[in-house]
């Protein structure tokens, strides 16, 4: 009798699970996704290897140049392996390395590595295999992640900054309201006088932020993020929090723009690279970071399996925009959807970078407005009574 294993893996599916415990000769007797507490757990214990996006890059334009002067593939990867900056991918190189040397195709190679080589990507290597491009596909796809980055790092800077300003705003206030204020209100006790209004605000404020109660309120804080971090793992969850960022007032548009100029991006490199087109409009869902966009290329998917042109669903799901949609039914019909697609991320991400811009310039007065509000309130709100005392006086 065999021995009995227990273990995880990260694949796609459980049909991926199947075929890679399958490979290893072992036997499955229950298979099953994981429990969103027990995805939780493992995201925060486990040991992510430190590869960035920019190893990625590197690696393909430095592969794709080897392979175009006629260097074997496992020649190229020995010598990326030992060139590479990052140790983590130094070693990951040196698994794909292994793995090819035993037979195994390049593609399923980078495929067993998800966290670093997306299903975009090992799709794009698998159609460069089949039709003998790979050192075009690899360049390709370096050009596609440095312009996805990019975007995707614009995005994040516009809803970085309202948050950074905000926390920095709200430390110090409460670090007025805990050090600063309480030494004020022992010299206010003995003026034995009502205290303005304003003062008396300011001062309640203090005094909470020093009760138990706070404490509580800090304690159901992080029930609730806890809570929500748990929701989000479910699948409704996500789909709902997904939803609601696309709702968002200002920062929904910013994500709806940079989702299409991604969605027209990443399909439109697909196609070029000769990827079949149910193919990419599966890896586009499963890529597109956004489970209400994912929704709609399935249902996509769908249609075009059925018969139907790609433009209807889309434009049903009211995430794409009627240009979006008109010029991809343009680039149907004349058998030009890849460049109708280049076009459309061309447009959408200049639009990203035109938003960020409008969004700082608007956001950045106004947090300096509501940061001179807050702070010249409780300094007024704290001098106003020593102000009554000296006319008073006078």
């Amino acid at each position: 009798m065999g021995k009995v294993l227990e273990g995880t893996l990260e694949v796609d599916s459980e049909a991926a699970a199947q075929s890679a415990l399958k490979q290893k000769r072992l036997e499955v007797i229950t298979l099953g996704p994981l429990s969103a507490i027990e995805q939780l757990w493992i995201g925060l214990t486990k040991k992510q290897p430190k590869v960035k996006a920019k190893d990625v890059v590197i690696f393909s334009r430095q592969f794709s140049t080897m392979i175009n002067s006629g260097l074997p593939i496992l020649q190229g990867l020995t010598i990326v392996a030992e060139q590479a900056e990052n140790k983590d991918f130094r070693g990951l190189m040196g698994k794909v390395r292994d793995d090819i040397s035993n037979g195994v195709p390049l593609s399923e190679a980078l495929s067993r590595h998800p966290k670093v080589f997306s299903t975009l990507y090992v799709n794009m290597v698998k159609a460069g295999e089949q039709g003998g491009i790979l050192d075009i596909i690899f360049e390709r796809l370096s050009e596609y992640m440095e312009k996805a980055e990019g975007v995707t790092r614009k995005v994040k800077s516009a809803m970085m900054y309202p948050i950074v300003v905000m926390s920095v705003a709200v430390l110090v206030v409460i670090f007025l309201m805990i050090k600063v204020v309480p030494t004020f209100a022992d010299v206010f006790r003995s003026f034995g006088a009502e205290l303005p209004l304003p003062t008396r605000m300011v001062l309640g404020l203090s005094n909470f932020l020093l009760s138990p109660k706070a404490g509580f309120l800090v304690f159901f804080g992080i029930v609730f993020y806890v809570a929500l971090s748990l929701y989000k793992r479910t699948k409704q969850g996500a789909y709902n929090m997904d939803a609601l960022l696309l709702k968002l007032p200002v920062f929904g548009v910013l994500v709806q723009k940079a989702s299409v100029a991604k969605f027209a991006r990443t399909f439109g490199t697909l196609i070029k690279s000769g990827v079949p087109i149910m193919d990419a409009l599966e890896t586009v869902a499963k890529t597109s970071g956004n489970l209400v966009v994912e929704k709609a290329l399935i249902d996509a998917r769908d249609s075009v399996r059925s018969g139907k042109t790609l433009t209807q669903p889309l434009k049903e799901s009211k995430i794409f925009p009627p240009m979006v949609t008109q010029m991809i039914n343009v680039g149907e019909e004349t058998g030009a959807l890849d460049a109708m697609l280049s076009k459309v991320a061309d447009f959408y991400e200049e639009e990203v970078d035109t938003a960020v811009e409008g969004m700082t310039s608007i956001i950045e007065p106004i947090l300096i407005v509501f940061l001179g509000v807050t702070l010249g309130f409780i300094v007024v709100a704290m001098f106003m009574p020593m102000f009554e005392l000296g006319n008073l006086a006078g």
